[in-house]
């Protein structure tokens, strides 16, 4: 059976594509097993760790926090009535596309069962103007068509007058391509100089882009014509999405985490790791509170801040350009996540999520209660409601009070029925830790490899040569920064799986190619 063929099987898109690992042994025998530090235990970490274990390295997983998962752990808070919740970043969903962190999470879940599809990708404007992607056809070029016949935000006489030249990049995205061509304007200006519809712009372009934790106006718009040809012209995934039927802790990394205890790995949460020193060319040292602990090799799976901070504090590790790259990474603007529970249901009617534009700076609501079973059981007790409202790209100057009550008074405008509720309790997560991706940063972005040949990096802010994105981004890195150094001891790493690496067909190619003259 071809390999197309068996994406098919696993329900995969037909033209997804297989990134093969250096050949190699199976894995290692009981006396050459390295040891091996992951520092990070969010889902670069833990694909990583997972990838490593699962070869027979011997490895310890250290985590800053007393729960795995990173930015999607989650912990338990009292609520008003006495009750217990699990409070997290909430909603994310987890694409069909995302096949290597999919391929993570079935190594506990083999059928996906604790994930589950919502419907649709509904989109609201406060202007009026509604938008959706479940009627619209799958595969590319008909997605495209099926997108401008069914939505109001765009017409066939909008498409005329857009600048075609200007738009077919969109065709035949290429990565690291992509980035030596438009790294150096913002998503908003290359969307001007395609002259996209400006209802459009503002409906799904704003939603999507934003999604990066970023104003349209400071990303770079190669991360924009990339997210366009993961979820929309690349890939006859779609948008369609699931998301994980339990809270994160319960659904996903708990049971991720005893795999890996099953598999040896010694995983220590409430570890911070204060620095790592390279101890000659036979490995590392890890620094935590407790001493030092020699490695063959380790993997930095961090945050963009965590990882400025840890390298700074390891002043021996890699070269003064790697550093002063390191250095440069950036965090994303402050986001709001509110989490309220009401006295009140919502609307039966009212979706799982929808992603929200022109609502003074509310970016999505979410109703947990119709897809989390956590929010389900509560809200059927008390007759309630768990509504949770994202901001994201906060301006520096607005007070967090202002933002919490702007998006209750959103969600008031949006969904009437909550006017007359009662929060019975409430939780605020302000968080700054995403990576943040303006113009011009991509070559300075650090790789998987690093100058220490026993180090490598893993996460979504590291430069990766594959069409990935936000938490597939993650996902993969941890593996492909596990096989590097697998490859370094002759040990097969993991294959990987993405969406197209160029245009889907000879012609949306040659288009593409046209427009690169």
């Amino acid at each position: 059976m071809s390999a197309r063929a068996r994406a098919v099987r696993r329900g995969r898109d037909r033209k997804a594509e297989r990134w093969t690992p250096f050949p190699g042994r199976e894995r290692f025998a009981r006396d050459d097993a390295p040891n091996v530090a992951v520092v990070g235990g969010g889902i670069a970490g833990l694909a990583a760790a997972t990838l490593l274990a699962e070869r027979g390295a011997r490895v310890t997983l250290y985590e800053r926090d007393d729960a795995l998962g990173g930015r999607l752990a989650g912990g338990l808070t009292r609520l008003a009535d006495g009750s217990e919740a699990t409070m997290s970043r909430g909603f994310h969903a987890f694409f069909r596309q995302y096949y290597n962190l999919r391929g993570l999470l079935r190594r506990t879940d083999p059928g996906l069962d604790r994930l589950r599809p919502l419907p649709d990708y509904p989109l609201q404007h406060s202007g009026g103007l509604t938008d959706g992607f479940a009627r619209v056809p799958r595969t590319p070029p008909l997605s495209a068509l099926g997108f401008v016949a069914l939505s109001p935000t765009i017409s066939w006489r909008d498409l005329a007058a857009m600048d075609a030249r200007a738009a077919l990049p969109l065709l035949d995205v290429r990565v690291p391509a992509v980035y030596e061509r438009f790294d150096t304007i913002s998503a908003t200006d290359f969307l001007a100089s395609v002259r996209f519809p400006e209802a459009a712009h503002h409906l799904a372009f704003e939603v999507f882009s934003r999604s990066f934790f970023a104003d349209p106006h400071e990303l770079s718009a190669a991360e924009l014509l990339l997210m366009f040809h993961i979820y929309f012209l690349g890939s006859a995934e779609g948008l369609l999405f699931d998301v994980p039927t339990e809270p994160f802790p319960q659904a996903l990394w708990e049971p991720l985490g005893d795999y890996l205890q099953r598999l040896g790995v010694n995983v220590r949460t409430g570890t911070p790791v204060r620095g790592v020193h390279p101890h000659d060319e036979r490995g590392v040292r890890v620094l935590t509170d407790t001493g030092g602990h020699l490695c063959d090799a380790a993997v930095l799976a961090l945050d963009s801040g965590a990882l400025r901070g840890l390298v700074a504090s390891s002043p021996g590790l890699g070269s003064p350009v790697w550093r002063d790259d390191i250095a440069a990474l950036r965090t994303a603007p402050p986001f709001l996540v509110s989490r309220l529970w009401l006295n009140r249901p919502v609307h039966a009617d009212r979706p799982g999520f929808l992603g929200t534009s022109g609502y003074d700076g509310l970016d999505n609501i979410s109703v947990l209660n119709h897809y989390e079973g956590e929010a389900a059981r509560w809200a059927a007790r008390t007759g309630g409601s768990v509504v949770e409202l994202h901001a994201y790209a906060v301006a520096a100057h607005t007070t967090p009070q202002t933002v919490q009550d702007h998006l209750v008074k959103s969600l008031r405008r949006i969904y009437p029925e909550t006017r007359g509720a009662r929060i019975v309790d409430v939780r605020y997560e302000w968080r700054s830790d995403c990576p943040h991706f303006p113009v011009g940063s991509y070559q300075r972005r650090p790789p998987v490899l690093t100058p220490h040949p026993r180090v490598t990096l893993a996460g979504d802010a590291i430069r990766c040569d594959l069409p990935v994105a936000l938490m597939e981004r993650a996902a993969t890195t941890g593996f492909l920064a596990a096989g590097a150094l697998l490859a370094r001891w002759g040990v097969r790493g993991q294959m990987l799986w993405t969406v197209p690496r160029a245009g889907r067909s000879p012609v949306l190619r040659a288009l593409g190619a046209w427009a690169r003259r």
